[in-house]
């Protein structure tokens, strides 16, 4: 049997030891490796690639922690603007969503588009439609507020400033959640959600829902999910650019991902992480930023939480 694993973030940015309670920090850990364990227990189970990221996300954007479903910021409005996106490294199939509001889980609505469609991305009201149109609820507002978030929201409130959440000072790091995985059977998938930008404004879009910028999946290559500032990971179309590295460059993932974001985010200005996997089980997760929320499980045994430059 091939070597399987999984790997997840949640988020990159102003991560550095000792600004983080105890408690917190804690709390982080068990939400990563819950959503790891969930993941794996699937590809443990001889399920399928994309089935482990969905399950993996879903937690992730289940917990206030990260800024992703329950825990996506506030925009300029007020409100809940959730993207998401997903893709199957086998047919190249994917589905993607954002501008969504009052759903529980972006990442399943992304699925659902893949499967249920014979589109990749649908946006704003028609996405909205879509989702009910498939029994989706819509949640009441109350359910995605959170103090630390609206908080967050009221310091830019009636300002034109906007920030990535994972880039604010003091105890206020979260972001973009996203995973990656290989199974048993060499097919790979990546899942990326996010609630987007602290007061955002005019249905700014960032690169998590866009296939070959934030998230990518090709069984020739890799796997992809990114985190970090949107537009240059957009404009430097960066999941897809590992993938090229490999395709055409012959470089192994770990060193095409280092490339990606070591110097080609950097030289643009951006900064961020990503993780991916191949379809030999072989895991990278590299950033450019103090630290980044993220964790990998592997069938030979190795099983890591990480939130810190090691």
């Amino acid at each position: 049997m091939k070597t399987f694993s999984i790997a997840i973030h949640g988020g990159a940015g102003t991560l550095l030891k000792g600004q983080m309670t105890t408690q917190k920090e804690a709390a982080y850990r068990s939400a990563l490796q819950g959503a790891l364990d969930v993941g794996y227990s699937i590809l443990a189970n001889q399920g399928n690639s994309i089935d482990a990221v969905e399950a993996a996300v879903k937690v992730l954007e289940d917990s206030p922690l990260f800024n992703a479903g329950k825990g996506s910021v506030f925009t300029a409005e007020g409100t809940h603007e959730m993207d998401a996106a997903i893709m199957e490294g086998k047919d190249l199939k994917a589905g993607a969503v954002s501008l969504i509001t009052g759903i529980k889980n972006p990442v399943s609505l992304a699925r659902d588009v893949l499967e249920k469609s014979e589109h990749v991305f649908l946006a704003g009201d028609g996405a909205m439609r879509f989702a009910r149109d498939n029994n989706y609820e819509v949640v009441p507002k109350a359910y995605f507020y959170d103090a630390l978030r609206h908080q967050q929201w009221q310091d830019l409130k009636g300002s034109n400033a906007f920030q990535l959440d994972h880039s604010v000072k003091k105890d206020s790091k979260f972001g973009t959640v996203g995973a990656v995985a290989c199974d048993a059977f060499g097919n790979i998938a990546a899942a990326t959600s996010t609630g987007g930008m602290t007061n955002k404004k005019w249905g700014r879009v960032g690169d998590s829902p866009m296939i070959g910028a934030g998230n990518y999946a090709n069984n020739n290559t890799c796997a992809v999910s990114c985190t970090g500032s949107g537009e240059f990971f957009i404009r430097g179309v960066v999941a897809y650019d590992v993938s090229c590295l490999m395709e055409y460059k012959g470089l192994p993932l770990a060193e095409a991902a280092s490339e990606v974001i070591q110097h080609r985010v950097l030289k643009l200005g951006g900064d961020g992480g990503l993780i991916a996997v191949d379809a030999k089980g072989n895991v990278t997760m590299p950033f450019n930023t103090e630290g980044m929320y993220r964790g990998f499980k592997k069938s030979n045994g190795e099983d890591q939480v990480l939130i810190y430059k090691e």
